[in-house]
């Protein structure tokens, strides 16, 4: 069993890259562009800084203001679109819906206004001598070659926080007083899908890159440096940069395990695999530089997921693992995945979310909601989840929902089409396929989010998408602890805890008091410490350092390591510790054709 006096958890974790360096400050970035500048022996120069959804503007327009005594700005927003008619052109992938919308395909490009675009161009055409900066959202596509290209990026966490500080807007937009659930869900089907996809075709000519992540701390790196490092990452087994965010079911159990902010009500998720929100960390020489952990992704795609998983899924993370803590909290809101069909047919979506809990801590009382109770009225329980969502009754989830009892170390699948939830005082690890974010709540205990205001109900959703023959007998045979040893050695065995048939994510559990032999065998692997206080991951041919990982770190192993160990160190040295690893099952790739 894990005993922990004091916190080893990493909340920084950091690839180191040695060889390279890392400038901070504004100061000693116009500095070294400077001398770029210089270099080029050019009278006129043009400076493109091309910036992600969320930077602050100013901060870099004030920052470069000494490129040159003779300098001209040019502000890529003025030649958006009106605001106006920019919500015209994304309503339809915003949507009315409170919470889901549609993936936006849309270029960037559609986004400004043509006369305005070309009159920022005859602007920096008609300038003779000196530099020229074309700073803002798009900036790369304001001129055909400019002379340094500089991409300053923000990780989508961040975004959120600045979000939440009113401090930013939607892209084209003056929204930076909105609701927080409205700025987000624009940006998940619209700012984010098309400057990704802008970011995606200018990458490989990045002359440098900013790290706008702390305001007034800058800091930069060559595109040359910033490729070593991506190549770097997926040659070896690495961490993102974990968030955590409160809830109103939210525990105490990450607070201690995480050593986070005491002063904080409770801690509700702890998001510590989710490339497309994480970020990444390098470490050059001691000044650490962070970036969206999708940026590798996107530049290294076959190297981190295989060329199969890449075939299937293109440049997205198909694994999520995230942390659920409700230890002295409450239930999670009862809630139902859509099916395959539906997640195509109302949303264009080519896969679903099926997903499983793994129980790494629980207490006496610790239960999980999962599949219906026999012999139910389907009528009679949405009759009642609609009278709940009007506030005319409270829903009895018991009288419906079957309520298992759950311990330490348990695993329950949960396929699309299952009524699920986890109860009051666990900790899940939860194991799914990342769609985006579709959950249908279909009851909420009746209570309201952190800002005193109900949470969104997705019952005409949830009820076309329940599966009614997941009852208790079922459940019981099929979802909870389907857990088959399917191999042992020498101070190691390896169970199969899941997920169901049905999906393309398997789940393996290795209990070792020595080293276990993996391989990736040309597949992305993402694994946590499960039990234990530290494990080493180590190459049999040296190909990396040994990488240590700590209690229920999770970590990241790219196709293209092959080959891997892992034993128990530290502390945990002779003593039987516990990973559980999550990949694609490949062959699930062709009975479910994603593209």
């Amino acid at each position: 069993m894990t005993v922990q006096t004091q916190s080893t958890f990493d909340k920084y974790p950091a690839v180191s890259v040695e060889g390279e360096t890392c400038l901070t400050g504004w100061e000693a970035i116009a500095s070294t562009l400077r001398q770029h500048i210089q270099a080029t022996g050019k009278p006129k120069i043009i400076v493109a800084v091309d910036t992600y959804l969320g930077v602050y503007i100013d901060e870099v327009i004030a920052g470069l203001s000494t490129l040159s005594d003779q300098l001209t700005v040019i502000e890529t927003g003025h030649a958006l679109r009106s605001p106006g008619e920019i919500d015209e052109l994304v309503n339809d992938f915003v949507t009315d819906d409170p919470v889901f919308g549609h993936v936006c395909p849309f270029e960037l490009s559609r986004f400004y206004d043509e006369a305005k675009l070309a009159t920022c161009q005859q602007t920096i055409q008609a300038v003779a001598e000196g530099v020229v900066l074309v700073v803002g959202t798009g900036a790369a596509l304001f001129v055909d070659q400019p002379d340094v290209l500089v991409y300053a990026d923000m990780p989508r966490w961040e975004i959120q926080l600045r979000f939440r500080q009113n401090r930013v807007n939607n892209l084209g937009a003056q929204n930076a007083d909105a609701v927080f659930a409205y700025q987000y869900k624009r940006s998940f089907y619209v700012d984010w899908k098309v400057l990704d996809r802008h970011k995606k075709n200018f990458m490989e000519r990045w002359d440098y890159m900013i790290d706008t992540t702390r305001e007034d701390t800058p800091k930069l790196i060559s595109g040359t440096t910033l490729q070593k490092a991506m190549a770097l990452a997926v040659r070896r087994p690495f961490r993102v940069v974990p968030f955590f965010d409160p809830g109103p079911w939210g525990g105490q159990w990450l607070k201690e395990i995480c050593d986070l902010d005491r002063s904080v009500v409770n801690y509700a998720w702890g998001f510590d695999c989710v490339p497309e929100e994480n970020s990444l960390l390098f470490n050059f020489d001691g000044e650490t530089f962070e970036i969206p952990s999708i940026d590798v992704v996107f530049s290294h795609p076959v190297e981190l997921l295989g060329e199969q998983v890449y075939a299937a899924f293109g440049a997205e993370f198909p694994i999520r693992f995230d942390f659920l803590d409700t230890i002295e909290g409450g239930n999670l809101s009862l809630q139902v995945h859509p099916l395959h069909e539906y997640m195509r047919e109302q949303f264009g979506m080519p896969y679903t979310q099926n997903e499983s809990y793994y129980f790494l801590e629980a207490k006496e009382d610790a239960c999980v909601y999962l599949g219906l109770k026999e012999d139910i009225h389907p009528a009679e329980m949405i009759a009642d989840l609609e009278k709940a969502q009007e506030g005319e009754a409270h829903f009895d989830a018991d009288q419906y929902v079957e309520k298992w009892p759950i311990k330490k170390h348990d695993h329950a699948l949960i396929p699309a089409g299952t009524v699920h939830c986890s109860g009051a005082n666990s900790v899940v690890l939860e194991i799914s396929a990342t769609p985006f974010n579709f959950t249908f709540k279909l009851w909420d205990w009746g209570r309201t989010g952190l800002d005193g205001k109900p949470r969104p109900i997705s019952l005409e959703h949830g009820k076309k998408n329940i599966q009614w023959d997941r009852t208790s007998q079922w459940t019981e045979a099929n979802l909870l602890n389907q857990i088959q040893e399917i191999g042992r050695g020498d101070g190691w065995r390896e169970e199969r805890t899941g997920l169901d048939e049905d999906s393309f994510i398997e789940t393996r559990r290795h209990w070792f008091s020595k080293t276990v032999a993996h391989d990736t065998k040309g597949v992305v692997n993402v694994i946590n410490l499960i039990e234990g206080d530290e494990a080493t991951v180590e190459s049999p041919s040296n190909a990396f350092e040994p990488f240590v990982v700590h209690y229920a770190e999770t970590f990241i192993v790219p196709a293209a390591v092959g080959t891997y160990t892992i034993k128990p160190s530290g502390v945990s040295e002779g003593r039987e510790i516990g990973t559980l690893k999550a990949y694609i099952r490949t062959e699930k790739l062709t009975d479910h054709p994603l593209k």
